[in-house]
């Protein structure tokens, strides 16, 4: 007896895939699951932030009462794009009694009629301004605060780049974790603000690459258990802690600054606390050639501190890997479908449940960066534009061994003792995730801030990062204003002037 097979397989349906295969879909298919645990950790964080600010609030009041004040040390070089307003910001804290800071080295610095303007339209507040030409190291930022630190009045300080604005409860939020003595550094992380006219299309640009991939590899890693932050957006501290770390003369020779100021009090046996307030940061590059030189800078020395680690980057781009998905599922349904049981059935169930779970979380990641539901529809689309140049980017960032900094180009140095840490913690997930998640980390050190999973080196004194998002704020690294420093050091000029 006959019976007439109601369809054919083709040929090629029942080929189980080869070694290759199985590995792009493997890296298919782990790309899609870090898209995945970056949707749930951001979700994660918005709801903990908003629950989070009213419990720090609570907090914040209590160390209001418990200590004295707060100096806030801002390190100033030159005029940026709002800075008056984001240093007014400053002036409005609600915190009863602190007292800021504004350092530049020179008194030329145009940055001096901008704190001129605060201490006028603030009469009322402890506004200080403080020229002083002393150079102690490599870091000129860290000169710059070492100058400061001379003048701060106060048992907690906060330190926070010049292109940072804050909401007016910042200050009880940051010094509110203080409170515990197991406490060293308080850090946090940061929204990205695009400047410009027009379409804004590289500003924008430069804003996702901070809010939909530093953010979320900041809060895997913090999810997967690491408190290795340093963010030069915000870093408080005891005056107790700054003085059992050597002060800030300890970091005058680390670039990466910020990182290694929350290092060094972990060192000591002291906790770093990321809280779950967000200030926010301007993103001025308008230019598609200022936009590659400052994230290859920032990707050249996540490089540069933790090699490994930067290898494994390639799988946090998301966009790229979804779009192989798609097309490799596109690829074995044109083959015929396979048998459900058979190896090319698994292969096509896997890496198509693997791709749509993929794609929306990658959507979910782009709606919990944004603010409002207009953004979020205007930049839907470069959301795979972000990420393919990420991806070229990370490759550009794979050679060579300067940046480009401030219009000088600069060596990155390499200090081995870094490469060591770059294994994940744990197996499985973290094994495929942690590593390159907490090396993205480290691009915070490199540029939007600072954490790592390899160890920065000791008080060693190398030149760790070339592009420390800390040498952002004023008093940055640039051989121009080094050479600017040394003239005005040997002609006498050292001055400080304070109202």
């Amino acid at each position: 007896m006959q019976f007439d097979v109601p369809f054919s397989i083709p040929p090629g349906a029942l080929a189980a895939p080869g070694f290759w295969q199985w590995l792009l879909i493997a890296l298919c298919c782990v790309a899609s699951l870090y898209a995945v645990v970056a949707a749930a950790a951001m979700g994660a964080s918005v709801w903990r932030r908003a629950a989070g600010r009213r419990t720090a609030a609570v907090k914040g009041r209590a160390a209001r009462h418990a200590h004295d004040g707060i100096s806030v040390l801002k390190p100033l070089c030159g005029d940026e794009p709002r800075l008056y307003e984001n240093l007014a910001t400053f002036c409005e804290q609600q915190h009863a009694r602190y007292q800021l800071l504004f350092g530049v080295s020179s008194p030329a610095d145009p940055a001096i009629a901008v704190v001129r303007r605060l201490q006028a339209a603030y009469p009322a507040l402890d506004i200080e301004v403080v020229v002083d030409s002393r150079v102690y190291g490599s870091n000129l930022k860290v000169s710059n605060l070492i100058n400061l630190a001379q003048r701060a009045r106060h048992d907690l300080i906060v330190l926070a780049d010049s292109d940072i604005a804050v909401t007016p409860d910042y200050l009880d939020h940051v010094t509110a974790p203080l409170a515990d003595a197991h406490v060293g550094v308080v850090t946090c992380l940061y929204r990205a603000r695009p400047l410009g006219s027009g379409w804004r299309l590289w500003p924008r640009l430069g804003a996702m690459f901070i809010d939909s991939w530093f953010a979320p590899s900041v809060r895997i890693a913090h999810a997967f258990g690491s408190r290795e932050f340093g963010f030069g957006a915000t870093l408080a501290l005891r005056r107790t802690t700054l003085d059992r770390i050597g002060g800030f003369m300890a970091l005058k020779d680390c670039l990466a600054d910020d990182f290694c100021l929350a290092e060094f009090a972990r060192d000591i046996g002291l906790a770093t606390v990321l809280v779950p307030l967000m200030v926010k940061t301007d993103v001025v590059e308008a230019s598609a050639t200022s936009l590659w030189l400052r994230e290859t800078r920032w990707l050249r020395t996540i490089r540069s501190v933790n090699p490994a680690g930067f290898a494994g980057l390639f799988i946090t781009f998301t966009s790229p890997w979804l779009a192989v998905a798609a097309l490799a599922c596109a690829k074995l349904a044109a083959s015929g479908m396979p048998p459900p049981g058979s190896a090319r059935g698994i292969a096509f169930a896997t890496l198509a449940a693997s791709t749509l779970a993929g794609i929306v979380a990658r959507i979910v990641v782009h709606a919990a960066s944004v603010t409002d539901a207009r953004t979020f529809w205007r930049d839907l689309l470069l959301v795979p534009v972000r990420d393919v140049l990420l991806a070229l980017e990370w490759l550009g960032a794979a050679f060579g061994s300067t940046v480009v900094w401030r219009g000088a180009r600069m060596a990155v140095a390499n200090p081995g003792a870094a490469a060591a840490g770059a294994a994940a913690v744990g197996a499985g997930v973290g094994a495929s995730l942690t590593a390159p998640v907490r090396a993205a980390a480290v691009g915070s050190a490199g540029g939007p801030g600072g954490a790592a999973a390899g160890k920065m080196p000791r008080r060693s004194g190398a030149a760790t990062s070339g592009a420390s998002a800390g040498a952002r704020a004023a008093g940055g690294t640039g051989p121009a204003r080094m050479a600017e420093s040394d003239r005005m050091r040997a002609s006498g000029l050292e001055v400080s002037d304070g109202r």
